[in-house]
């Protein structure tokens, strides 16, 4: 698999990179994205059909973060060592190239430049377990 940790397109409403999601990263049966031709499972997600949407990212709306939000990065925080509220807070101040720069520098395995999934630590590339993230602050 080439190395995509980030595109536009990859990055969903709530500030997931689908790109680092294991969903995403499996090869057989993988999740397009939650922007690309969505799953099931996405298109029951709260967060993704919110009423009070109106922009492209939740960080559009005048709740943001809102306790479904909070409640969803408090359980990646402690468990994915990654912040959706985060990810919207720097996109929105920085923008999405350099968010996805930041994403592709992150992410990468250091051994051979696959994409660590967020969830298994695990490089989809080269398989190496336990790889290490680079510095949350890149």
């Amino acid at each position: 698999m080439a190395n995509k940790i980030g595109a536009k397109k990859l990055i969903a409403s709530c500030g997931m990179n689908c790109g680092i999601c294991k969903f995403y990263l499996r090869e057989k049966d993988g999740c397009p994205g939650c922007h690309v031709q969505p799953k099931e499972t996405c298109l029951k997600c709260r967060i993704r059909i919110c009423e009070k949407h109106t922009g492209d990212f939740c960080y559009d709306c005048k709740e943001f973060p809102c306790q479904r939000l909070k409640n969803l990065d408090k359980r990646y925080r402690s468990k994915y060592n990654m912040s959706e509220i985060e990810n919207l807070h720097f996109i929105r101040e920085n923008g999405m190239e350099k968010f996805l720069e930041k994403e592709n520098k992150k992410w990468a395995c250091s051994k051979c430049g696959g994409v660590i999934s967020c969830h298994t630590q695990e490089c989809s590339q080269c398989g190496v377990k336990n790889a290490k993230i680079k510095d949350k602050n890149v």
